[in-house]
């Protein structure tokens, strides 16, 4: 059951820093790429919005960013990689993420 939990923090914080990447590509800034971020990092925590890749196709599609889908599963791996790194100092809302990422996994 514990790996489970970590398993599900590292794809929280896998999904933000993807989210945060997406957002500049979407030419979103401050407080809405945060809240884009932030999104996909819920989007962990459902599973019938756990499909990231989907979402950002859509949301690129939408917005006329040209990537292709290689590209943004690259980028993906990528993060989830940094995921699994001890972190030094995060904002406030990775933390929190973490913290409702652990509280559902002992729930379970």
């Amino acid at each position: 059951m514990a790996g489970l939990g970590v398993d599900m923090v590292r794809m929280v914080r896998r999904n933000k820093l993807v989210g945060f990447w997406a957002a500049e590509k979407l030419a979103l800034a401050g407080e809405n790429a945060k809240t884009y971020s932030d999104g996909l990092a819920m989007a962990a925590l459902d599973v019938e919005r756990s499909n990231i890749l989907a979402i950002i196709r859509r949301d690129f599609d939408a917005a006329g960013v040209i990537q292709s889908d290689e590209d943004i599963l690259a980028v993906m791996n990528v993060c989830l990689l940094e995921a699994g790194k001890p972190t030094k100092g995060s904002d406030g809302s990775d933390a929190a993420l973490l913290h409702i990422a652990r509280n559902l996994m002992q729930g379970s």
